[in-house]
C-alpha cells in the first residue's frame, strides 16, 4: 500500500509540474503558426487525439492546407508539439541529428510491452547493434531469392478471388484478403512459415489479432506515458496479475492480443530451431525452401560472436515486430494499389498489357525483369507517394537544437523565421503524407494519381529536396 500511495503521489506531482511547465506564456516556439488548441488535456477534441485517430488524415490535410511546412499544434496537457515536412528540417530529424530527434517514451514504451525487445523498442548503441545483425537479410539479392514464393502466394489468391465470382458478380472485402495474403507473404518470406491456405473465406485468429492491436491499443495510449514511474513496482508477472484485476475490458483484450502474438512466434522460433538441427535438407522441403528471413537471421546469429549475437529475447521481438509492421504497411498498399486502377481503367489497361507482353510464354517474369517494367514501377511509386502506409513518424528532441528550414516560415507576427529553436523535450511529428503531396516540391498536380510523372524526368524541386528517404524521393 505505501508503495502504491508513493507511485500515485508522484503521478501527481509529474501532472502538476508538465502543467506548469506547459502553461508558461512564451516559449522558442511561440511564433510558430497553427490552430487554436481544442483541449489543453486528453478529451475527444484533443489535437493529438484527432491526429492520431483512425481517420487522422482530415486533421492532418487540414493542418497542411491551412499552414506551412511547420505547424504546432498542443499536446498532452497543452504542450507544443510541431508537425514538420519542410525538407530541410526532415534531412536534420532523419539524418544529420537523428540522435537528438529519437523515438518518444510511449512508442518504445508500447513496443517493449507488446513485441519486447526488438528494433522498434530500442534505442542508441543496441538499436544499431541490432540493426547491423538484420541488414544482411534486407538486400536486393536476398529478394531475389523469395520472388518464386511470392508467385506462389499471388497465384493462390488469384485462385480464390476467381472462385469468389465463378458464379457471377458479387462484392468482395479486397482490404480482408490483401490483409490475408500480406500475413502470407510476409510469412513465407520473413517466418518460412504459412499462416493462411487463402483457399476459402475465413477468420484466421492470428490475422485478426494483429489487425485488432491498434484499434484495440490507441485509446490506452495516454497511460503508456506513466510507465515510467511505476515500472519500479514489483516484477512483469506482478504487473500483469494487477493489468488483469483492473475493470478495464480494451486492456484485458489488449493482454489476449499480445498472448496470440507472443505464442505464435515462441511455436515458430521452435519449429525453426528443430528444422536448422536437422540441415539444410531438412529446410528445403519446407515453406519458404529455407531462403526467409527469419532462417537467414537465425544462421547469421548462430556464427556471431560476444555482443553481436542476439538473445532469443530479442529474435522473438523481432518476429514479432516484423509480423505486425509489415503486414500492416503491406495490406494496406496492396489495397490502396487496387482501389486507385479500379478508378483509372485506362491506366489499368495500360498495366495490364505492359506485363502481357513481358511474360510472353514465360509461367512468370524473373526479379530483373519485373524490376525493369517502367509503367509497373511508375504505379507502384505514385501509389506509395499519394496513399503512404505510414502517414507520420514522431519524434522527441532531447536537447535544445535548431531546427533548419528550407523555405522561411512565417511567424503569427509576420517575421519570417529561417531557423526554429526546438527546446529539449518537445514532440516532432514527421509528416510523410505531407511532404509526398506538396505542392512546392511535386507541383501544381500533387494531390493527383498520376504514374506518368515517373517517366519523364523529375521536377528539379524534386530532387533538389535530398529527401531523407529509402525509395525513389519519397
Amino acid at each position: 500500500m505505501a508503495l502504491l500511495q508513493t507511485a500515485l503521489g508522484l503521478l501527481v506531482a509529474w501532472v502538476i509540474w508538465t502543467v506548469i511547465r506547459t502553461s508558461k506564456q512564451w516559449s522558442p516556439l511561440s511564433n510558430v503558426p497553427g490552430p487554436k488548441p481544442a483541449s489543453w488535456f486528453i478529451g475527444e477534441s484533443c489535437d493529438l487525439k484527432r491526429f492520431f485517430e483512425r481517420h487522422g488524415w482530415a486533421f492532418q490535410k487540414e493542418l497542411i492546407g491551412n499552414y506551412g511546412p511547420v505547424v504546432k499544434f498542443s499536446a498532452f496537457l497543452g504542450s507544443p508539439m510541431l508537425y514538420v515536412y519542410d525538407s530541410k528540417a526532415l534531412h536534420h530529424i532523419v539524418v544529420k541529428d537523428q540522435y537528438i530527434y529519437e523515438e518518444t517514451s510511449v512508442f518504445i514504451n508500447f513496443n517493449s510491452l507488446v513485441f519486447g525487445d526488438s528494433l522498434l523498442s530500442s534505442l542508441g548503441e543496441r538499436h544499431r547493434r541490432q540493426r547491423k545483425i538484420l541488414n544482411p537479410v534486407f538486400n536486393a539479392n536476398h529478394m531475389r531469392y523469395i520472388v518464386p514464393t511470392f508467385y506462389r502466394i499471388t497465384n493462390q489468391l488469384r485462385k480464390a478471388l476467381s472462385n469468389e465470382v465463378k458464379d457471377g458478380q458479387r462484392e468482395i472485402d479486397v482490404l480482408s484478403w490483401m490483409t490475408r495474403t500480406a500475413l502470407e507473404l510476409v510469412g513465407q518470406g520473413g517466418l518460412g512459415h504459412s499462416f493462411d491456405p487463402l483457399d476459402r473465406d475465413w477468420k484466421n485468429p492470428f490475422a485478426e489479432a494483429v489487425k485488432a492491436l491498434i484499434p484495440t491499443v490507441s485509446p490506452l495510449f495516454i497511460w503508456v506515458r506513466f510507465l515510467p514511474l511505476v515500472s519500479w513496482l514489483g516484477t512483469p508477472a506482478f504487473h500483469r496479475r494487477v493489468a488483469e484485476m483492473l475493470p478495464l475490458p480494451r486492456l484485458h483484450r489488449t493482454i489476449e492480443i499480445v498472448d496470440t502474438l507472443e505464442n505464435k512466434s515462441k511455436e515458430i522460433l521452435a519449429q525453426k530451431r528443430a528444422l536448422l538441427a536437422q540441415g539444410d535438407g531438412a529446410l528445403e522441403q519446407q515453406v519458404g525452401e529455407g531462403k526467409d528471413i527469419m532462417t537467414v537471421l537465425l544462421k547469421e546469429n548462430m556464427h556471431a560472436s560476444g555482443d553481436e549475437k542476439m538473445s532469443d529475447t530479442e529474435i522473438l521481438g523481432h518476429m514479432t515486430a516484423l509480423i505486425f509492421a509489415a503486414m500492416e504497411t503491406t495490406s494496406g498498399a496492396l489495397a490502396h494499389t487496387l482501389q486507385v486502377l479500379s478508378e483509372h481503367p485506362d491506366a489499368q489497361e495500360k498495366l495490364r498489357q505492359e506485363i502481357i507482353t513481358a511474360r510472353g510464354d514465360q509461367e512468370q517474369i524473373d526479379y530483373d525483369e519485373l524490376m525493369n517494367l517502367p509503367y509497373l514501377e511508375a504505379v507502384c511509386r505514385e501509389t506509395l507517394r499519394m496513399y503512404s502506409p505510414a502517414t507520420q513518424m514522431t519524434r522527441v528532441t532531447t536537447k535544445d537544437v535548431i531546427m533548419p528550414l528550407s523555405t522561411p516560415l512565417r511567424g503569427k507576427d509576420g517575421t519570417m523565421m529561417s531557423e526554429l529553436l526546438v527546446p529539449k523535450g518537445t514532440g516532432i511529428v514527421i509528416g510523410i503524407l505531407a511532404y509526398n503531396i506538396n505542392p512546392a516540391i511535386w507541383g501544381p498536380d500533387a494531390h493527383v494519381w498520376k504514374p506518368e510523372r515517373w517517366l519523364e524526368p523529375l521536377p528539379e524541386t524534386v530532387t533538389d529536396a535530398h529527401a531523407p528517404g529509402v525509395y525513389s524521393n519519397l
